[in-house]
């Protein structure tokens, strides 16, 4: 795998979604002429997010999301019946459950704070190490992982969904043309189409765009400021990050920095390349000021504090508490809001 180790400020978060509404003062008017050329180069390291996140491998119809829609939201995907998709990735709440780790089916806790599904779509690839290739892929995981959803094999599954009247109609409905609709594939497809609706553009996709007044004065500053302390390295493009890995701790180690008490070693767990020891995916920024709490452990309650904590850890910069409520301030116009008829679990089929 190809990385770039220059120093970086990756701020390691999981992500979600909010209001359009401006987080600062509305009194506040735009003051575009005491940032000389900031639109111009924001358009240089961002983009505006597109407005799908199609697979051509996975073509989205109506039937298909409305399965993915169901499934995502049925806590019959789980071997006892306790949880969903939703459950850790709740649409209610920015697509995260806001803990620091998220219980399994029996309430035990998984090692890695749950990402939010929110734009995931667009990402490098899925999971905080990258083990998964897209949305459909990753889809199919945690309903066999023995610590979250705890299924016992793919069969299993099926059968429990074929065994409900309602899912055979919606089965048959998005995939008119299998003899069998009823595979494991079909499933993870039917999530994934679903999940590829969940895109969340902001007041900043606006500016990105051109309209300097989308941003108040103080979320240009902020701004400005993300991009001289050098963010931008790892945290462009539309997504502003969710397109690279990163070793966290280019300066310093995160366990000794925050205290954490699992030493957690990154895609070095998927691969067994000592070259991946600490490599993450940078996640996305969108939305973050609704995805706490920080991190792969979420082991950070405090934005702020992790913008300081990376820092120091990737750019060895020790960030001033001004420069990082900048930050933050910039950082809330990258929230969005979930597709309204995405938000709340449909009728469940019986």
């Amino acid at each position: 795998m190809k990385k770039n180790l220059l120093p970086l400020f990756a701020l390691f978060v999981l992500v979600s979604c909010g209001g359009g509404q401006k987080s600062a003062d509305e009194s506040e008017a735009p003051a575009t002429s005491e940032f000389p050329g900031l639109r111009d180069k924001a358009a240089v390291f961002f983009a505006v997010l597109p407005e799908s996140a199609p697979n051509e491998a996975n073509p989205a119809t109506e039937a298909k999301i409305a399965l993915g829609q169901a499934l995502y939201f049925d806590n019959r995907l789980s071997k006892e019946n306790n949880i969903s998709c939703n459950s850790c990735h709740n649409l209610a709440t920015y697509g995260v459950d806001n803990k620091p780790t998220s219980p399994g089916d029996d309430g035990t806790l998984g090692s890695r704070n749950s990402p939010t599904v929110l734009n995931a779509a667009l990402h490098i690839a899925q999971f905080w190490d990258g083990r998964a290739k897209d949305v459909e892929e990753q889809a199919g995981g945690p309903i066999l992982n023995p610590v979250e959803m705890a299924m016992p094999d793919e069969a299993y599954v099926m059968n429990r969904l074929k065994g409900i009247a309602g899912y055979n109609e919606l089965f048959a409905a998005a995939y008119p043309e299998d003899d069998d609709p009823f595979t494991y594939q079909n499933l993870q497809n039917a999530i994934g189409a679903f999940e590829r609706q969940l895109l969340t553009p902001s007041r900043f996709d606006k500016y990105v765009a051109g309209d300097e007044s989308a941003l108040t004065a103080a979320e240009q500053k902020g701004l400005q400021t993300f991009i001289d302390q050098g963010c931008i390295t790892c945290h462009m493009g539309s997504l502003v990050g969710g397109s690279m890995y990163q070793k966290l701790g280019l300066f310093g180690s995160y366990k000794e920095m925050t205290g954490a008490e699992n030493d957690d070693l990154g895609r070095f767990e998927v691969t067994g390349n000592e070259n991946d020891k600490y490599i993450f995916k940078v996640p996305s920024l969108r939305n973050v000021e609704k995805t706490g709490p920080y991190f792969h452990d979420g082991g950070v309650e405090s934005l702020a504090e992790a913008v300081k904590i990376m820092g120091k850890l990737q750019l060895n910069k020790d960030i001033t508490d001004a420069q990082a409520g900048e930050i933050v301030t910039f950082l809330k116009s990258l929230t969005g809001e979930v597709p309204e008829q995405y938000q709340t679990a449909p009728e469940l089929p019986q």
